[in-house]
Order: structure tokens, then sequence, then C-alpha cells
């Protein structure tokens, strides 16, 4: 028995050598979006199942982007692991930036990861990026102020619709706005929102022969509904509004409406963050009739850059933090309401999380999204709200510049789009294309 007992410690004691011994810290750059923020208050979870510590670079949204592709542009190693999308993750994996997360235990249930997710994160059928959490984008509405103005909000409205709401909702001398909707410049800010707008008007970034349409009817009648609805009905400041700026207006009550990523709605129905979560609906993205919604697709994702030195700790990692279990994690903590959505199917199949209010418009508008079939018009590129190839973060960021300016109030609707044409026309020409 006391041999037993001696065994048994000295085991226990060479386990915990080994783990010390082959123990890494990490370092991690990620968004400051409130999911992650979260994850890095549970990280503690992490380094006692595995020794590895981790060091987090938290960023804004453009600043992680640029940083992010500097770095591994340049073969930098500053970041084992990254937080990266589906814009990147293919065109990074192309140039053999990413390692491969094939490799990932059985118990891992890659399989789980919703069809939509794994495919814009995967290059010929190789997964380089594991979802943290999934999303599209939709419609968050005040009830009472939907009430108050007489209407009743449709599952799948109509720009029009929404426009006549908006501006019905608007008490600017209560500061109560009936639209909230990104202006701050950036390929993955204001022109993920105006890209899916414009694709429900009829517009596109390209022809199939590559050639920008910002000089299009359709680009124009987009724009021109964005400013006017914007003007009318929107912040004041609106010009530098992002995700997280928006998101801060209507926990605070001080918006209608909200049209962006579908992972915001357990932060706006948090009664600890929100001042209306009793009073938010959800519907689809508006269309303009013609077959396309406003909504994007999209996954914030852990990738591991090529060139690590501690590429089977970052493996550890990504596996612990886009698990099965980090979500019942989560959900242990915080309650179901509050799991990183969109990224695994057995979620939207378990009955913890199937009455949470926004949980089926999350799944609907996932499943609506088509990035291989973005527009009314066919178009060469794949992408919804940006379009896969390397020049757009250029591109994207500079036309935003030029719309968020119009927004501002420092250049007209069409002065901005003929801006945005020429540059964009001499970027790609530049580019070969």
């Amino acid at each position: 028995m006391i041999m037993r007992k001696t065994f048994g410690l000295a085991a226990g004691v060479l386990l915990a050598t080994t783990v010390l011994a082959g123990a890494e810290t990490l370092t991690i750059a990620t968004v400051n979006n409130g999911d992650m923020i979260r994850m890095q208050k549970l990280t503690d979870d992490f380094t006692a199942k595995t020794g590895h510590e981790v060091e987090w670079v938290t960023l804004e949204e453009n600043v992680l982007r640029q940083r992010v592709t500097q770095d591994i542009a340049a073969k930098g190693g500053q970041f084992d692991i990254m937080t990266i999308g589906m814009y990147e993750t293919p065109i990074w994996a192309k140039q053999d930036w990413l390692v491969s997360l094939d490799d990932l235990p059985a118990e891992y249930d890659i399989d789980d990861i919703l069809p939509a997710m794994r495919g814009g994160l995967s290059v010929d059928g190789t997964l380089y990026a594991a979802p943290f959490y999934g999303e599209s984008s939709m419609i968050m509405y005040r009830t009472d102020l939907m009430e108050k103005a007489g209407l009743e909000m449709p599952d799948a409205p109509t720009w029009d619709f929404v426009a006549d709401a908006a501006r019905k909702m608007t008490d600017k001398a209560g500061e109560t706005y009936g639209v909230c909707l990104r202006g701050k410049a950036g390929w993955g800010e204001n022109m993920a929102f105006l890209t899916t707008v414009a694709n429900s008007f009829g517009a596109r970034w390209f022809d199939e022969n590559w050639k920008p349409q910002f000089d299009s009817p359709q680009w124009k009648e987009a724009i021109t509904f964005y400013l006017d609805l914007m003007n009318d009905a929107g912040p004041p400041g609106a010009s530098t509004n992002g995700f997280n700026e928006n998101l801060s207006l209507f926990q605070q009550g001080k918006c209608g409406m909200w049209i962006d990523a579908t992972v915001a709605a357990s932060f706006v129905t948090n009664p600890k963050d929100s001042t209306v979560a009793d009073k938010v609906g959800f519907a689809l993205a508006p269309d303009t009739g013609k077959g396309k919604r406003a909504n994007w697709l999209w996954a914030w994702a852990l990738a591991i850059p090529a060139g690590t030195q501690k590429e089977a700790a970052a493996k550890e990692f990504i596996q612990w933090a886009t698990s099965k279990e980090y979500i019942e994690l989560v959900a242990l903590k915080e309650g179901w309401a509050n799991v990183p959505p969109g990224a695994r199917t057995s979620l939207y199949e378990n009955p913890n999380y199937k009455d949470i209010p926004f949980a089926k418009m999350t799944l609907d508008s996932i499943n609506a999204a088509d990035p291989n079939n973005p527009t009314v018009e066919p178009v060469p590129y794949v992408g919804i709200q940006f379009v896969a190839i390397p020049e757009f973060q250029g591109i994207g960021t500079a036309a935003g510049q030029e719309f968020s300016a119009m927004l501002a109030g420092q250049q007209s609707a069409e002065e901005a789009l003929a801006k945005a044409q020429a540059l964009t026309a001499e970027e790609m020409e530049a580019a070969g294309y």
C-alpha cells in the first residue's frame, strides 16, 4: 500500500515536471470584441489544463488587421496565434503562411463546424483556421419604439420599410436615433456594411472583366439611400462609428434599429450591459426585392502563422478555445445566451440554446448568405462583404475613407463614388487585372 502511494506520488511529480518542462508562453493577437475579452478572462482554465501561459495583444479591428498582415507577410514572428477571418485565411493559406489544422484530435469533432464556416476557412478541403465564432448580419430593433411608431417589423423586411421606420422612430431632441449604421472607415468596418447594402441594391464591386462598378446607377442608388437615411435618422458623428461604437449606442437606448453582426445579439440582450435588454427584437437584413439581402458571412477564427516555434502548444490553445467544452465553460460561467455563436452545428441542436431569442435568426441569417453568388449580377470573385483578392484590403480601406468623408459632410455621394472608382481602377490596373 505504501509503495503504491509512493509510486502514485512519484508519477504525479513526474507528470507535473513534464507539463512544466513543455510549458510555453503563447502570444495571441486578437480583436477587442466582447467574446474575445471574455475568452481572456477564462484562459486560467487553459493554463490549468496544459501548463501553457498566454500573453494577449488586444487591438481595435482595423489595427489588428494591419498588425497581423504586416507581421505574417514579413515573417516577423511576433505572434503564435492570430485572430483572422474568412478574407485572410484562403489568401494566406495559398501563400503557405498558415499551419494546417487537419490533425486536430478526433474528439475535437471537426465535422461539427458549420459547413459555411468550415468552407470559408479551408483551402482544397484543408482547414487553416478554426472559427471562434461565426456570424452573419441582421436587424436588431427596439420593440417598444417600433410599437410607438405604429409599425410591426416583418421577419424579412425591405429597405423601404426600414427607412420609413427609422425616420418615424427618430427623436433627435431626445437623443433617440432611428438607425445606427457603420460609418468608420475600413475594409472590414464601413465597407463590410456598405458592400452588403450595394449587393441588395443590385450593385457589385467588379463586373465579369474586373472593371470597377462604382460609376454604376446601382451604386449611386445604394450610397445615396444610405447617406439620406443617416442624415435623417442616424446619430451625430456617425462617420467614426464602427461595431463597438454602435453597440454602445444601442445598449444606451439611443438606437431604434441597428443592422450589424449577429454576434451582437447576446450583448444587446444582456441586462448587465444593456439598458434595453428586454425590448429587443430581431429580423433578417433588408432587401430591395432583387433577390439579395444585405447580410454578410464572417468568422473570427484562430490561426497559426507558419514558422512559429510553438506550433504544438498553439494547436492545444485553438483546440481549447474553439471546442464544445469551451462553449459549455462559457455557459456555466455566463449563461447559454453568451456562448460564442455561429461556429458549431451541435450548439443549434442543444436544447439549452434552442430557445435563446436570437438563435434561430442567427442561424437563418448565416444559412441565407452565399459567398459564391453574392450579387444580383454575375461576378468573378468570391465573398459577400469583401472581395477575396489580396488587393482588396488596400482598395477597400481607401474606398471606405471616401465614404466616411462623405458621411462627415466633407464631400457629396457623387464625389465619393467618383474617387472610389478612380482609385480602384488604378490599383486593379497596376495589379494586372
